[in-house]
């Protein structure tokens, strides 16, 4: 039994677009379009490659969250780091 997620990307709207032509001219899915680019990409992946690590930055200014930003809402976080909002 094959389990699946529903999960919200953000993609480029010209990529979205060519990638939903490319899935008519195909005769398949958007999703199967995309599920074969990650396993592809996924299969051509150096294995024991690891990222550096980074050196997080904390906040110690003590005055907490902006008023209306909560932690909790991942996609208006976003539109607020991207001025959307």
């Amino acid at each position: 039994m094959s389990r699946h997620m529903r999960t919200t990307v953000r993609l480029d709207d010209a990529l979205l677009d060519q990638a939903r032509r490319e899935a008519q001219r195909r005769g398949e899915t958007l999703t199967a379009l995309i599920e074969k680019g990650l396993r592809l990409e996924l299969a051509h992946a150096k294995p024991g490659r690891r990222s550096p690590k980074v050196a997080i930055p904390v906040f110690r200014g003590g005055k907490g969250l902006l008023p209306g930003v909560y932690l909790n809402n991942s996609a208006d976080l976003l539109d607020i780091m991207e001025g959307l909002k």
